[in-house]
């Protein structure tokens, strides 16, 4: 649920503001994931995607026309970089609303926490960031986590619950889809408008989940009509949230509050859906969310030390 920062020059100082905004958006996807996961033993994650995708673009469009950012904010300059953001976003999606059907929504939770671990590893392969000991270290960490939550599920394989297995493991390939995705977006923020990623994307995501009509599209109540399209609106006002929350605080900033969203879940998965939560997932997503804080933390002291050699490096007078 990250979004890339946006230009300099578009920030606001207002820290408090950003963080309230973050935790708005945490707060607004997991609703939103809530809704998914309520329909999902009729609803198939396709089609989902779909609801999620096109009810959230009039939600996309006003926003971008009321900050007057409609034609400027759809300009792309990197068609290509849209269209595989697009492939490896929506794969991300209907992954993780597949996994909702099979899971309780905490430990769909926490196992999309591995994706910004993910992140540190494709970035490194592919973009040739360069990783030192301290986030090698805080991503194993994570890992461990990410095997302590799955461990439990991965023995169901054996005859006692083998859909939640495979809800575990088509939840951890959308969490590396994901990453892929995050991926990507850093080498577009380069040349692309944080707006026009976002609405590329929901339009892209939109297409693309038309292709899964074939494979078992069904027609939903009105009451399941009524959750999804309410959900594919959440999906666009959470977008906007998130994308807001970077322009009043540096994302070292807001970016740890991304893991409020396991104490919604909790809270949303007991009260909703009678889910007790077990010690090996509480115990693997302390993990998780602890690598990834010491992550974030270890970028933003990065980003202080290249900041102050590109002082030193500026003549002054």
């Amino acid at each position: 649920m990250r979004a890339p920062s946006p230009p300099p020059s578009t920030l606001q100082h207002a820290p408090a503001r950003g963080i309230a905004l973050k935790v708005s958006s945490v707060l607004v996807f997991i609703v939103m994931s809530s809704l998914i996961k309520a329909t999902s033993d009729h609803v198939p994650a396709g089609e989902s995607v779909f609801f999620r995708s096109f009810c959230a673009i009039p939600v996309i469009l006003g926003w971008l026309a009321w900050r007057r950012e409609l034609s400027s904010g759809l300009r792309v300059q990197n068609p290509l970089g849209h269209v595989w953001r697009g492939v490896a976003g929506t794969m991300a999606m209907g992954l993780g609303f597949a996994g909702l059907a099979f899971l309780p929504l905490p430990e769909v939770t926490a196992l999309g926490y591995a994706s910004p671990l993910l992140v540190v590893i494709f970035a490194a392969m592919f973009l040739g960031e360069q990783v030192r000991a301290f986030r090698l270290s805080a991503v194993a960490l994570g890992l461990i986590g990410v095997m302590i939550v799955l461990w439990p599920r991965l023995g169901s394989f054996e005859g006692r619950d083998p859909a939640a297995a495979l809800g575990a493991v088509v939840t951890l390939m959308g969490a590396t889809f994901a990453a892929i995705a995050q991926v990507f977006v850093r080498k577009m923020v380069a040349t692309e408008r944080t707006s026009a990623i976002v609405f590329w994307f929901t339009m892209t995501s939109t297409g693309l989940s038309l292709i899964t009509v074939p494979f078992g599209w069904v027609l939903p109540t009105p009451g399941e009509a009524a959750i999804l399209v309410t959900a594919g609106l959440l999906g666009g006002l959470g977008q906007i949230l998130l994308t807001s929350s970077y322009r009043f605080a540096d994302a070292s900033i807001v970016a740890p509050f991304d893991y409020t969203s396991m104490i919604f879940a909790l809270g949303i998965g007991y009260f909703v859906f009678a889910e007790v939560p077990t010690w090996p997932m509480l115990g693997g997503a302390a993990l998780i969310i602890l690598a990834g804080v010491l992550i974030i933390w270890r970028e933003h002291q990065l980003g202080l030390r290249r900041e102050r050699q590109r002082k030193a490096m500026t003549p002054q007078g």
